[in-house]
């Protein structure tokens, strides 16, 4: 075996798309005599190539690969493939002049595999106009690679004398075939026999593989295997390699996943179909694409035939849409039927010079056709948002044969326009065929406003308690309080000697949301028994509790209990009374989100919020790559993908783009900002409810989410980025596709009103002046994510609970063995710089560089000789640190960071626990094991936390006297430092100390120093645990 220097690295590289022409079925016959002579036309980035023709031939097989330079590998995604059928005239019986189209296909760039994922795909050819007849399928494979290719060295010059005889020339040797993948490195040579080059697509024996890798740079030669020779008609699969142009040696390279595949990704923002620079136009939505819409609205109809349920059916050269059934208003004539009802269907400008646009009013029950209307598309208006909206008019109802005009009468009242997503009649336009298209639109949604309900229970009197206690036995009496499905108890009252009162001066705390529709229930109960014993209630509607917006003293009242007498009436006696304090909390911000990724930070009452610092908008421009979610039409995987995003208050909601792997929405929203210090969530989920009933109740299923701190965007600029979509599984973490956006804060840069933000408090007033704790804070915050997805559940179309808790962060707080392994990973982040400079003092210390420790010594005396140097010195090497870090500021906002969320290498057992439910659904064997492993990383970080306790107790030991040769030789010690900094000039004190600290190794001792052995043996009081 030997060794070799690795191969330079490629200096070009060009990427290549292979279409592979398979074959095609059921093609139309074209040739007058029963049958075709096809042959395909590929279209490419300005590049066009044709297979061979097949002589008559319905079902015809090419096998024909056809290959294209990409001039711009990173806007692939926007190119268009044309891939055109036609029959070849020259085997045609007649005389035509042109080849008949038998068929097309238009492909984008994002449908592109790269090879080695390719597939073998058969669609279904479409016609290029109204009036055209296709049919058939055709089978295509289409592929991408990249080639690297280097430049070729110039050959040496001959320094052989003029004289002497060339030398005899050695037998040519195939070029050893070298694959790259990921830096190991693997050769072999070639057969010595064979002398021409190895074709680009092999026919016969391909040469022996062999993988190298360039770190570490060797070059492992092995022996070729044996010849093979497959039979004629076995197709012999491609790998997907790159190949390089050397000299001696063909270079192949593997394509693996990149290592930024779960890192977000700057792209090109994409112009609008047929948008040229001469002729600009300004569209109101500046961040997204804009998409032309061709609008039909269809309002009524009058005097139509004799029919029972008529309906309108819209018909384009791509576009096939029916009406819903007609609706006929009281005391109006039958024949005079209404819709008003919009539709939206895609327009290309391209097309519209021939296309034509066919409105037609058939009976659904009898299925005669009523009449129709024809429109030429290069002569429908073009509208801009601003301008006001086209009036209907009324269009004469025509047949399509001249024997049907006698039986059809009546005018179709509509409009028909063109226009962009920006127009107001596109959110409510029908631009789906799902069942239940409500589901399908975009919509704007508002949290409700939410408040914090502070009861004080301060006294109760004259309660009925049981005179037949034991003896010594105290009464057990408690207040519960209700609030929708809000519970809360007090604790055990403590009652007065001198009375029967009993006192407990308690706050209860629960969530309201407007409009206040519920009340609040208080139970008095006796729990002295078994059984708890109802004293009495009293109900008290919350729209009749005060308001408050500061800190001031709300009064107290005294309100009377009811009860229900021995015999049911509800007349009982007198039940006693209770002292509350009740007031609606309107100076604290209401969490519904986690703390860490909220997006408001705003007061409920809105006489205390401050001005608007900036706008945030986005724009949704689309999906890449989206996994099938569900199966339809027998087996077909499909994605019904929408997008969320939540921001304050406002939930946006963007129209399903139905049966798309690539949905393109291109839809822009904006949002007030008050606080910079907020987080954008933007979340991706599969459309289910628009094919269910309302009594199914199928929940939408994730697809994933991103988040963007607004505080790390740049004032004024636009960030266009695709970010990934992630989520985590049973299985593991998987990529379910890639999300474009493109975000925008639109602010005064660095004003005064913006700078004095960052230094004010986050939450409001009251969070401050009368904390919540901790554990109520996040009781609460699970009652208003509640509250906040039963109230988006009542919209139309309404956000189902799934959406809500999973853009509000519902679990973020519960136990995951994953998420504890990366806060700690996180905490030994944070650290890292203390680590990093300790190693740095240590190496000073051992003189590793002298001449770096030379420079600390120089430093240090000038330090210490102007010590009031110090402090300037320590802020200017932080602004030199932010100087050099701004060279590695991040250029666009982050995503979600697998590494940092430990997802990657996930144990699948602890992706098991932390979907499990609480309580556990696990068999008692598996709760054992966990259960044991908890106690085992408890036992850890209890020995940590001792630690801890045992160096503190020994730093008190030092003057406590618990050892007393130590505490006297500590004092004494510190006695003589007193006196020799006393005499000493502390300059020199200090110099000494330094230069003893930093002396050479070959004046240290290896074992520690006197004063650590000193204080290691220090007492501590972990001699005295049990």
């Amino acid at each position: 075996m030997t060794t070799q220097p690795s191969q330079a690295p490629p200096q070009n590289t060009v990427r290549k798309l292979v279409v592979e022409v398979i074959d095609a079925r059921d093609l139309l016959p074209k040739d007058g005599q029963g049958s075709s002579s096809p042959y395909v036309v590929v279209d490419f980035d300005g590049q066009r190539k044709r297979t061979s023709t097949k002589f008559r031939e319905l079902n015809p097989v090419w096998n024909e690969p056809l290959e294209f330079i990409v001039s711009d590998p990173e806007n692939m995604d926007y190119e268009e493939l044309d891939v055109e059928v036609y029959n070849d005239k020259r085997y045609c019986n007649g005389s035509g002049r042109k080849n008949h189209f038998l068929g097309r296909v238009k492909l984008y760039g994002s449908q592109f595999s790269k090879r080695g994922d390719e597939g073998l795909r058969y669609l279904a050819l479409e016609k290029k106009s109204v009036f055209s007849w296709i049919r058939g399928e055709i089978g295509l494979r289409i592929y991408y690679f990249d080639e690297v290719v280097e430049e070729e060295q110039p050959p040496p010059q001959d320094q052989s004398p003029p004289h002497q005889p060339p030398p005899e020339e050695p037998p040519q040797i195939t070029p050893a075939v070298v694959v790259v993948e990921e830096g190991r490195v693997f050769e072999v040579p070639g057969h010595v026999e064979i002398c021409h080059p190895v074709p680009e697509h092999y026919h016969g024996q391909p040469p022996p593989v062999t993988i190298i890798e360039e770190s570490p740079p060797n070059v492992v030669q092995v022996p070729p295997d044996p010849p093979y020779h497959p039979p004629p008609d076995e197709p012999i699969p491609v790998a997907e390699v790159r190949k390089m142009q050397n000299t001696g040696v063909e270079r192949l390279r593997v394509l693996k996943r990149p290592n930024g595949e779960y890192s977000p990704k700057v792209i090109n923002a994409r112009k609008a179909p047929g948008k040229t620079a001469s002729s600009e136009r300004i569209y109101p939505y500046d961040l997204v694409e804009p998409m032309m819409y061709l609008f039909v609205k269809i309002v009524k109809a009058r005097g139509l035939a004799p029919n029972e349920s008529p309906f309108v059916e819209i018909r384009t050269s791509n576009h096939l849409k029916k009406s819903k059934p007609a609706f006929h208003r009281p005391c109006e004539p039958t024949d005079s039927p209404e819709w008003n009802q919009v539709f939206a269907m895609g327009y290309n400008k391209n097309d519209s010079a021939t296309a034509l646009l066919e409105i037609a009013v058939w009976d659904s029950h009898s299925e005669n056709f009523l009449g129709g209307v024809c429109f030429d598309l290069s002569y429908v208006p073009v509208r801009d948002p601003p301008d006001s909206p086209l009036a209907p008019q009324w269009y004469r109802l025509e047949g399509g044969r001249p024997e049907q005009d006698n039986r059809i009468s009546g005018d179709l009242q509509l409009a028909v326009w063109i226009g962009t997503q920006a127009d107001e009649a596109f959110p409510e336009a029908w631009s789906s065929d799902a069942p239940y298209v409500a589901h399908t639109r975009s919509k704007v949604y508002q949290s409700p406003k939410l408040w914090y309900l502070r009861v004080t229970v301060i006294e109760a009197q004259d309660l009925h308690i049981a005179h037949n206690l034991p003896p010594l036995t105290a009464p057990e009496i408690r207040v519960k309080a209700q609030l929708g499905f809000q519970s809360a108890r007090t604790r055990r009252g403590s009652m007065s000697n001198h009375s029967s009162s009993f006192h407990w001066n308690e706050d209860l705390f629960f969530v309201a949301g407007e409009p206040f529709e519920d009340s609040l229930i208080l139970l008095v109960e006796d729990r002295t028994g078994e059984e708890a014993r109802l004293l009495g209630h009293i109900m008290i509607p919350v729209s009749s509790i005060e308001q408050r917006m500061d800190e001031r003293h709300v009064a107290s009242k005294w309100i009377a209990l009811e009860g229900i007498s021995d015999s049911g009436d509800g007349s009982g006696p007198y039940r006693g009374r209770i002292q509350l304090r009740l007031c609606l909390e309107g100076g604290y911000h209401v969490l519904d989100e986690a703390a860490h990724v909220c997006s408001d930070f705003r007061p409920t009452a809105k006489q205390l919020w401050k001005p608007a610092i900036g706008i945030l908008e986005l724009g949704i421009l689309g999906a890449r790559g989206l996994l099938p979610m569900k199966t339809k039409n027998g087996g077909k995987g499909s994605t019904d993908a929408y997008c969320v995003a939540k921001y304050g208050k406002k939930w946006v909601r963007t129209r399903t783009i139905t049966d798309s792997f690539d949905p393109r929405w291109n839809e822009q929203y904006t949002w007030q900002v008050y606080d910079p210090c907020t987080v954008l969530t933007i979340g991706v989920f599969d459309n289910w409810r628009m094919l269910a009933d309302v009594s199914e109740d199928k929940p939408d299923w994730r697809i994933g989410k991103i988040r963007i701190r607004v505080s790390t965007l740049e004032s004024n600029k636009v960030y266009t980025t695709s970010y990934p979509l992630l989520v985590l599984t049973h299985s593991g973490l998987k990529k379910m596709g890639e999300i474009e956006l493109a975000v925008r804060f639109a602010c005064p840069s660095m004003l005064p009103d913006i700078c004095s933000v960052y230094g004010q408090p986050l939450l409001p007033r009251l969070h401050y002046l009368r904390p919540l704790g901790v554990a109520q804070q996040e009781a609460l915050r699970g009652h208003a994510t509640k509250m906040v997805a039963a109230w988006l559940g009542r919209s139309e179309p309404p956000l189902g609970p799934e959406v809500v808790q999973f853009m509000l962060d519902a679990d973020s707080h519960t136990w995951s063995m994953r998420r504890s392994k990366a806060n700690w990973f996180r905490i030994v982040a944070v650290l890292a710089w203390a680590i990093g400079l300790a190693k740095w003092l240590h190496d000073i210390r051992r003189w590793k560089n002298p001449v770096t420790t030379i420079l600390v010594h120089v430093l240090y005396l000038v330090l210490v000789w102007y010590p009031d140097l110090v402090v300037p010195t320590g802020f200017l090497y932080v602004v030199l640190i932010g100087v050099w870090y701004y060279r590695f500021r991040p250029k666009i906002p982050s995503g979600m960071d697998t590494r940092l969320s430990q997802a990657e290498a996930v144990d699948p057992d602890d992706l098991d626990e932390e979907f499990d439910t609480i309580p556990s659904s696990k068999p008692p064997d598996i709760v054992r094991m966990r259960y044991d492993r908890l106690r085992m990383l408890a036992a850890r970080v209890q020995t940590v936390l001792g630690d801890f306790a045992t160096q503190g107790e020994r730093v008190q030991a030092l003057v406590s006297w618990r050892d007393p040769r130590a505490t006297k030789l500590f004092i004494g010690v510190c006695l003589v430092i007193t006196l020799v900094l006393y005499v000493v000039p502390p300059k020199m004190v200090a110099v000494a100390l330094g230069f003893y600290y930093l002396r050479h190794p070959m004046f240290r001792d290896p074992m520690p120093a006197a004063s650590l052995n000193f204080f290691r043996r220090l007492p501590s009081l972990s001699d005295r645990l049990m």
